[in-house]
This record gives structure tokens, sequence and C-alpha cells, in this order.
């Protein structure tokens, strides 16, 4: 399964996006569901909201509804994970939404991502693995 950051599944709905053809094209060809956080999903939303409305948070959710992505569940036990990465990360600076997908690859041990983060060349699963950045 491959993981999926919050600029691409904007990138995804947003026609105005300039990667966007190419970001499409690929999911359709990758295997799917793509997986995410509910974190990475509400920084979609709010961003979907803010470009293009109602109309655009709705493709948004289809790709739940069309079974094309699905949600990595963050557990309680997983907080002072996400803390500590953070911190830990706290130059570059790292948001929860990225937090939840280092989490979600270390506890799944999916690898594969799709962003467009460069901070993803930088962050570390389980502080030693590389994530695997899907070139589109």
């Amino acid at each position: 399964m491959i993981l999926c950051d919050a600029g691409v599944l904007l990138c995804l709905v947003d026609r105005t996006q300039p990667q966007h053809k190419a970001y499409k094209s690929a999911v359709m060809r990758l295997a799917k569901p793509l997986v995410t956080t509910w974190s990475c999903l509400t920084e979609a939303m709010y961003l979907a909201l803010h470009r293009g409305g109602w109309q655009m948070q709705k493709q948004l959710g289809q790709l739940l509804l069309d079974k094309l992505l699905t949600v990595y569940e963050i557990q309680e036990s997983d907080y002072s994970r996400l803390l500590a990465l953070m911190e830990q990360y706290r130059d570059r600076p790292m948001d929860l939404a990225d937090a939840t997908l280092v989490v979600a690859a270390e506890k799944t041990g999916y690898r594969q991502i799709l962003t467009l983060d460069s901070d993803f060349l930088f962050y570390r699963i389980g502080d030693r693995d590389t994530f695997d950045i899907i070139q589109v």
C-alpha cells in the first residue's frame, strides 16, 4: 500500500494545480487504496474549501466513498511518538499531518509515499529507514 500526503490529495481534486493531471494519472495506475491519516485529510479538506469550496471538498470525500483512499487511524498510544517526531524535526518544522504519516509508516511497514513535500527526503521511519518517494 502507498501512503498519501495532504498536498497530493489536494492536487488530485484541484485542476488548477500544475501537477494535477500527472498525479491523477499516476494514482489510476498505482495500487489502491492509498493510505492517509485523518490529519492529512483534514488539511486537504481545509485547503480544498478555500480553493474550490464545497464542490472540491465533495470530490475529496468521493475518494473515500470510491475506496481509492483509506484512513490509517492514529491511536492514543501513538501520541507521545507524534510529539517526539515533531520535536526531533522541529528545524524543518514537522507538522502534525507529516508526523502521522511517519507513525503510520512505522506501524504498517509501508515505505512508499506520494507527496509534494521534500521533507520526506529527511524524515526517517523508525529513526533509520527512508521513505520511497514515488516520482510522478
